[in-house]
């Protein structure tokens, strides 16, 4: 290969040892998944967007999985904003309704209902044939996860199969264009009707996490599970040794060793719950133990997921994802954190 600049991957900051995977005990998976969900508490999350929206429903799936409450921050958000009124405007202001789905077969709330069918009309509005597109000419992998996700909790919720139906093409739809026929990896995007064949790893965390979502929803959908096991069996392949994956899932040389912690917990997550799903658990479960053992060590005593990188648009070449900052607490990375830890959790516990 020639034109490379491997720069970035040379400067990568040196790798954590991950932990023995028996230190991952029910109370240890639990302790940390609630200082995640502390520290994006203290984060100052306001708006209704993607990132709150991931970790609404993180903070949600691992009260569930530890037993706890309904988590107060998440009743609160939701009543906020909705009693604010809420005013989509894009595919990743959708996400946050899947909260309101949750809140709403956990209470029976008519207010809750009513988001989520205004999401839902929104949605409609906008839906053709295709994939949705997340700007003008560009499909991506993160709306598969954005409205797909919200669309099954939604569907579930207001017994609707017509939406999980609707997750399930969508899935499909983008896989058509973005999952890699020879590897079975997902690219990011699309551009202009061209699919640009970077397998970025938070990519794969959103079409893997929403691809177990609908398989929890209706286990009958096998297309789907053809083409979530083909990724994940992939993800497994191309797992570094010390079990996180690098900003490119890959192990292109211009990104190797620059590791997205984000990226490999969303991984992590959809790895667990395929694994429950019967998608070869044989394979899945140990890369699932290998990743949380791998991500373990950089969740600081405060419950920061560190080395997420920050919010990333398509990039058009490998070069691009080298040089995205990941020195700062983002939500996403708190919300994936927080999948993969209740994920963890039910896996120990169902045992």
């Amino acid at each position: 290969m020639t034109g490379l600049d491997p720069t970035s991957a040379e400067q990568a900051a040196p790798l954590l040892p991950p932990v023995d995977p028996s230190v991952l005990t029910v109370d240890e998976l639990a302790d940390t998944g609630r200082r995640i969900a502390a520290r994006s508490e203290d984060m100052g999350l306001r708006r209704w967007f993607w990132g709150e929206g991931v970790v609404l429903l993180g903070m949600l799936r691992l009260a569930e999985a530890v037993g706890d409450d309904l988590p107060p921050f998440v009743v609160d958000f939701v009543d906020r904003h909705l009693s604010q009124g809420i005013a989509p405007d894009h595919v990743n202001s959708i996400i946050p309704g899947a909260a309101c789905a949750w809140l709403y077969r956990e209470t029976g709330e008519r207010r809750y209902a009513a988001a989520c069918e205004q999401l839902a009309d929104w949605l409609a509005a906008r839906t053709g044939p295709g994939p949705l597109e997340h700007w003008p000419g560009g499909v991506w992998a993160d709306t598969a996860f954005m409205a797909g996700t919200f669309l099954v909790h939604c569907g579930r919720a207001l017994d609707r199969p017509d939406l999980v139906g609707e997750a399930a093409r969508q899935w499909l739809a983008h896989a058509d264009v973005l999952q890699d026929p020879a590897s079975g990896l997902f690219a990011h995007g699309s551009h202009r009707g061209e699919t640009i064949w970077c397998f970025w790893g938070r990519a794969n965390a959103w079409t893997a996490l929403a691809g177990v979502e609908i398989l929890a929803a209706d286990p009958s959908l096998d297309r789907i599970r053809e083409r979530l096991a083909a990724q994940l069996t992939a993800l497994a392949d191309t797992q570094p040794a010390h079990g996180v994956w690098d900003v490119l899932v890959d192990g292109h040389p211009e990104t190797r060793g620059i590791v997205e912690t984000s990226a490999t917990a969303g991984i992590a997550a959809a790895l667990f719950r395929a694994a429950t799903l019967g998608v070869s658990p044989e394979l899945l479960r140990p890369a699932a133990w290998r990743a949380l053992s791998g991500l373990h060590p950089y969740v600081t005593k405060d419950g920061t997921v560190t080395r997420t990188s920050a919010g990333t648009v398509l990039q058009l070449v490998p070069f691009g994802y080298s040089v995205i900052r990941d020195d700062r607490i983002q939500p996403w990375g708190q919300g994936l954190g927080l999948h993969a830890y209740a994920a963890a959790v039910v896996t120990r516990l169902c045992r």
